[in-house]
């Protein structure tokens, strides 16, 4: 599932500012140290699940199975994230190095209430207290293209580390990013692990056999043709377990000083090959989604189709990918053959003279899913507020409070209430 999306168009819109023929980013580099940030960020997150149907912890027949006593799950926890990048050194090839620190501290939940994802499992089957992972990656720039070797972290379309719980999925490989002409942003790269957000080992990302991710080649390219329109392609080769393309394209229409119309459109197409380790994946999945902005109000219309011989495959090539309208809070919405519309409102109070404060509601509903047993049906109706201090020494702390209701038919997946509670407080330390 991934939650916090990274935009192709502020990717695309940060490629624009590079300037063709003009004085490069290495030839204005001011130094290793002087370039230098260091940043924390703070976040506690409260988790919970209640399942209303079908699924739980603790077996009353003792053999793990159903039926179970209950189907409540609840986590609690805090995590810290230290990240420092280096500047480049000067001269014709600049170089650097980046690194973090992160680690997770449990507040509550016990063996019977874990499951949510947020903290590692001991052998007694228990949560972890404490988990901590450190990391680190060397670069190389020349003119404005930038080679990173090490740990880190990806936000690809086609392979994408995941930041949905308390710490990141961490990726280790090689990333080339080229801005060498304005307004296109290249990058290739080649990844050989894995970890995930429980995980503190440099490889624990496992699919449905072992032995996890192998090797992952990617590349991709975004394009701002004009101002308003954007494009980008990708693709993924997964060793043994599937190839992959994306494309995007992202268009808005300005209709007054306060009104804009968007429309973005993303499709995967993945096939597998090899031994087929995620089985036979054969899908096509698009997603089209038009939004209305008017002053503080944003209307959102989206659908979404799955087709092929299997559901959408993401995971082993990180948990964030999955660049499309109607992955939200809980559910994807991308079962075999599936159709899903969405609507979706959103408030920025800001113009209401509240700055900082948000709120977005928003109804999935998807049918059409093959499944053993005849036609799956879901939907899901999700709630999210939010706040972020605006000044004072707290200025950039957040907090959020997300909701989903989610339901199913057919046995598709098991009725679920999830609530979270996100707190985070990001500084910059130099």
């Amino acid at each position: 599932m991934r939650v916090m999306k990274w935009s192709m168009i502020a990717l695309a819109v940060s490629a624009g500012t590079t300037q063709f023929a003009m004085a490069s980013s290495q030839d204005e580099s001011k130094g290793f140290i002087e370039d230098s940030t260091l940043t924390s960020k703070t976040r506690m997150l409260y988790m919970n699940r209640d399942y209303r149907n079908g699924a739980g912890n603790i077996s009353k027949n003792g053999d793990g199975a159903a039926p179970y006593k209950s189907g409540y799950r609840e986590d609690w926890g805090l995590s810290e994230l230290l990240n420092y990048e280096s500047g480049f050194t000067q001269g014709t090839v600049g170089v650097g190095v980046d690194a973090f620190a992160m680690g997770t501290l449990r507040l509550d939940g016990g063996a019977g209430r874990q499951g949510n994802g947020l903290f590692g499992t001991k052998s007694d089957g228990s949560p972890e207290d404490t988990q901590s992972k450190i990391g680190g990656a060397v670069k190389f720039r020349l003119s404005d293209t930038v080679l990173k070797y090490g740990n880190q972290f990806v936000a690809s379309p086609v392979f994408s580390t995941d930041d949905s719980r308390l710490l990141p999925e961490v990726a280790t490989g090689t990333l080339i990013t080229s801005k060498e002409i304005k307004g296109l942003e290249l990058s290739a790269g080649r990844f050989t692990a894995l970890s995930s957000q429980t995980g503190m080992a440099r490889d624990s990302i496992n699919g449905p056999h072992e032995p996890g991710l192998t090797a992952a080649n990617i590349a991709g390219a975004t394009y701002q043709f004009t101002d308003n329109l954007v494009g980008g392609v990708a693709a993924s080769d997964v060793d043994e377990y599937f190839k992959k393309q994306y494309v995007n394209l992202n268009y808005t229409l300005p209709i007054a000083e306060s009104q804009a119309l968007n429309f973005d459109l993303n499709g995967y197409r993945t096939s597998s090959q090899g031994e087929e380790r995620a089985g036979n994946v054969d899908n096509k999945i698009w997603s089209l989604a038009a939004a209305y902005s008017i002053g503080a109000h944003k209307f959102t219309l989206a659908h979404q189709r799955s087709t092929g011989d299997s559901g959408y495959y993401y995971g082993v090539d990180g948990g964030g990918t999955i660049f499309l309208a109607n992955s939200v809070q809980y559910s994807d919405f991308n079962g075999k053959d599936e159709r899903s519309w969405q609507g979706r409102y959103d408030l920025n109070m800001a113009s209401y003279g509240v700055p900082g404060l948000s709120f977005m509601a928003r109804y999935v509903k998807g049918d059409n899913i093959s499944t053993d047993t005849g036609e799956g049906k879901e939907h899901e109706f999700d709630f999210e507020s939010k706040y972020v201090m605006q000044e004072g020494p707290a200025k950039d702390l957040s907090f959020r409070l997300r909701s989903a209701i989610y339901r199913s038919t057919s046995n598709y997946q098991a009725d679920t209430n999830d609530v979270r509670v996100i707190v985070e407080y990001p500084l910059n330390i130099l």
